[in-house]
């Protein structure tokens, strides 16, 4: 029994990372709980190095060829969120658009912090979600109306509503309403110099439990796909998926960009332990316009009575 453990003993070590990396690869992250525990692929990149080590220097060589090849494997995936693009402008040198993005959890983040974030970062269109009518209000109250005085407002109470607030004149296109019933906002906004930007506020439903997984799927089937031959799009919201989820890389490969990965910053967390829940920190927040728009600046910012951290970028429209 002993010689067989001690034999079984380094792949026990080697076997578990390189199972996530092929699921990962092969893009099987669509059933519960493995929807929920690809998001950690990074922690479990630089978790693989552990067992590599230890194999080493235990000298057993194939199981450490195994983790060796893990390792790698997992890198590639992961490690090019850490590196700009050669060309983040896209070659775009048209008019800025300053975009930024907050999941309010329920209306209860902070409002006139919202308000000095959009002040401060001089933001054009707010997407909102988790937005109630009176968040709004209290938004308002704290001055909101003064600097993003446009607005489609599908705010709901609960977990359900959403918003698009904008400097500039919009036209409402109503919502989508994905499956589980978050909303999102839509509309057409004419940005001065810089023509018509199709925006919407994404939220498609978290893969929690098992039965809601399959309305994840779907949900992220519905999501508008990029129109790199037609007008401007930007989609940006709470996606409820990381870069390692295929659908969100399937999304993302119809035409658009994700401006956190175009930097470089695609590593930020922007959910996880920011309400007190001991959960390491996933990127779940993004922006993502289409491929002929550029990237200027990306950032993570604070917000505070809220799961999500809010996300801006600054592009550069074609």
């Amino acid at each position: 029994m002993k010689r067989f453990l001690l034999r079984a003993l380094p792949w026990v070590l080697a076997l578990p990372a390189a199972v996530w990396a092929v699921f990962r690869i092969a893009g099987w992250d669509a059933r519960y709980p493995i929807a929920q525990l690809m998001a950690f692929t990074p922690y479990v990149a630089a978790g693989s190095l552990v067992p590599l080590a230890v194999l080493l220097v235990w000298r057993r060589w194939a199981a450490a060829a195994l983790a060796a090849v893990t390792a790698v494997a997992l890198a590639a995936v992961v490690l090019p969120r850490w590196f700009a693009d050669g060309d983040p402008m896209a070659g775009a040198a048209g008019r800025p658009l300053r975009v930024m993005s907050a999941n309010v959890l329920v209306g209860s983040a902070g409002a006139a912090e919202l308000v000095n974030l959009v002040r401060s970062h001089r933001v054009d269109v707010l997407a909102l979600q988790e937005v109630t009518p009176d968040y709004l209000v209290a938004v308002d109250a704290a001055g909101m109306r003064d600097e993003l005085p446009y607005r489609a407002d599908h705010s709901a109470p609960g977990v359900e509503g959403s918003a698009l607030l904008s400097r500039f004149p919009l036209r409402d296109d109503g919502m989508r309403v994905n499956p589980g019933g978050f909303r999102q906002a839509r509309a057409e906004v004419s940005v001065p110099g810089g023509g018509s930007v199709l925006v919407e506020s994404a939220h498609p439903l978290a893969p929690w439990a098992d039965f809601v997984t399959p309305l994840w799927v779907r949900g992220f089937e519905g999501q508008p796909r990029a129109t790199p031959e037609g007008p401007v799009r930007v989609l940006l919201g709470d996606f409820n998926a990381t870069l390692d989820h295929h659908l969100l890389r399937d999304l993302i490969d119809s035409g658009y960009r994700d401006a956190a990965d175009v930097l470089g910053r695609g590593l930020s967390g922007t959910w996880g332990p920011y309400d007190g829940d001991p959960i390491p920190p996933v990127t779940l927040d993004r922006v993502l316009a289409d491929r002929r728009v550029g990237v200027k600046d990306f950032r993570v910012l604070e917000l505070p009575d809220s799961d999500h951290r809010p996300v801006y970028a600054e592009l550069v429209l074609p």
